[in-house]
């Protein structure tokens, strides 16, 4: 696969196994050590099913054998787009398990996302679940599966209908063990993550299994996850948080169980921290106020959780200082990427460290630089855009060398578009972003992703996207639609034409604004600064 990806260089890679961040573990290996060590322990608990370290590792080897019989082979690339439930994480590392990359799409990207990112990465099969109504993704995925050139397969966890898709049960029927992988290299990719950007439709992220491996196990350890944890999955597992922050993968690396969450309400959720003694859990900040609200009048008994972790947007410092004394536990604040870099409060920082900061980098290989727009670096205190590299930030996108010129330096930093303030001891204040995107309550949204939809919706000439502060969302997006003709479409119509295009429902703009013209630089393009002025104005 080296035309599709970049490796870290042989000498940086050797430097990381010989500093003991690298190993040859592939990353359903605990999986497999767990059986062995601990098998009666509680691994999965999703609603009434429990599954133990023996129980799941039997589980993720009965699928792996379903899926190389249809065949699916190693280094094939497979789009996994399901719920938080027992299937999606007995899948992903069934997938790893037989040699082929998960690409984890999540539950809430449209079909024209999903398409997309079926033809960037060659997929060969879809998994989904069925669902009701607009919310069930089996008739697009039906589509994408007969029109796509590499898919050869839709698999369905629940009722395939008339999709012509296989049943996720059948998968369990094959009965054999899988065929043994071809191990190849623990630095080879395990899996592919998105990354939300403003380049359009999200980018495919490969993480390997060395790398992806020493995230979740370092972050274990800078969470206090350990074999006592019960970390609840509230947010959408193919999330870069959920999944190794320390997530689903750095719990089970470490001896722990995984609880999964059916949604993020705060009722649910307080049911299952009450059922299940939960230790732990990670929330983006939009979903912060309505726990603190529900705390207050729960009678659920909340004891047992020691760590709440938000992360994914910054947290407003008020907000911040509620947490502990409305949850009982500690706060955790969390800054990181899907593409690597992952900065943490820790768990004994002063509170006003955890409270006005994003923490700071989880390895001691982890290089940062805070730089102005010349790429000099800029003193502590001063804002400027965050470059990183180290033993879990990947070098390049999968298949998409043309960005990697633009989103990577020459030695190898990634540019991540975060405007960030650097503290005298290390903490990263973020303070913005260089990129033209809007993060709505965690979720990156491309702005030239939803104007070239716009410009697809009759009665507009014009369009361009803006982020606003919120409250409750952290930004909220605004577009500013120039019409074509008399009548501007208002919100309610533009939110019908975009999910007609298959556009995920948390990019539609959350206000349409009409304006006559839009404002321009000097040199003929949209000057966006007027823009965001007069969206924070409201």
């Amino acid at each position: 696969m080296p035309q599709d990806w970049l490796p870290w260089p042989a000498d940086t890679a050797r430097e990381y196994r010989e500093r003991g961040f690298w190993d040859d573990r592939r990353l359903d290996a605990p999986l497999r050590e767990g059986a062995a060590r601990h098998g009666d322990r509680l691994a999965l608990v999703d609603g009434a099913d429990r599954l133990s370290y023996a129980d799941l590792d039997t589980c993720v080897d009965r699928v792996a054998a379903g899926l190389a019989a249809l065949p699916v082979r190693a280094g094939e690339r497979v789009l996994l787009q399901l719920p938080n439930r027992a299937e999606y994480v007995v899948t992903l590392f069934a997938l790893v398990r037989i040699g082929a990359l998960p690409v984890l799409a999540l539950p809430s990207l449209g079909p024209a996302e999903v398409e997309s990112l079926v033809r960037t990465s060659g997929a060969c099969a879809l998994v989904v679940a069925q669902g009701r109504g607009r919310a069930d993704p089996r008739p697009a995925a039906a589509r994408i599966a007969a029109e796509a050139p590499s898919v050869r397969r839709l698999i369905v966890v629940g009722d395939p209908g008339d999709t012509g898709g296989l049943a996720w049960d059948a998968l369990l029927e094959a009965g054999a063990a899988p065929p043994a992988a071809d191990a190849g290299s623990a630095e080879e990719p395990a899996l592919l993550l998105l990354s939300g950007g403003t380049t359009g439709t999200p980018k495919l992220i490969p993480r390997t299994h060395a790398d992806y491996g020493y995230n979740a196990r370092a972050s274990a350890a800078a969470c206090g996850v350990g074999a006592d944890a019960v970390y609840l999955a509230v947010l959408p597992a193919a999330h870069n948080f959920t999944m190794v922050s320390p997530g689903i993968v750095g719990t089970l690396a470490t001896g722990g169980t995984v609880v999964l969450s059916p949604d993020p309400s705060p009722t649910t959720a307080f049911g299952l921290v009450e059922r299940e003694g939960v230790t732990i859990t990670a929330l983006v900040p939009a979903l912060v106020p309505a726990w603190l609200e529900e705390a207050g009048r729960t009678a659920h008994d909340l004891g047992s959780l020691r760590v709440l972790q938000v992360g994914g947007s910054r947290l407003d410092d008020a907000t911040a200082r509620r947490v502990g004394p409305a949850l009982g536990c500690r706060l955790q604040q969390v800054f990181g990427m899907a593409e690597g870099l992952n900065n943490y409060t820790r768990l004994d920082d002063p509170d006003d460290v955890v409270c006005t900061t994003q923490g700071r980098p989880l390895s001691p290989a982890d290089e940062v630089a805070v730089v102005d727009e010349d790429g000099r670096p800029v003193p502590p205190g001063t804002p400027g855009e965050l470059l990183t590299r180290g033993p879990y930030t990947i070098r390049g996108y999968y298949r998409a060398r043309e960005l990697d010129a633009l989103r990577f330096t020459p030695d190898g930093f990634y540019r991540t578009g975060d405007l960030v303030v650097r503290t005298e001891r290390g903490d990263l204040v973020v303070v913005g972003r260089v990129k033209d995107q809007v993060n709505r309550a965690g979720e990156k949204i491309a702005a030239v992703e939803v104007e070239e939809h716009l410009l697809g919706v009759p009665g507009v000439a014009a369009a361009a996207v803006v982020g606003a502060p919120d409250p409750v969302l952290g930004e909220r997006s605004v577009a500013f639609v120039v019409a074509r003709g008399a009548a501007c479409p208002g919100r309610e119509e533009v939110r019908a034409a975009l999910l007609a295009r298959g556009v995920a429902p948390f990019k539609v703009p959350d206000e349409v604004r009409a304006v006559p013209a839009l404002p321009l630089t000097g040199v003929g393009k949209v000057d966006k600064r007027p823009l965001r002025e007069r969206a924070a104005e409201g």
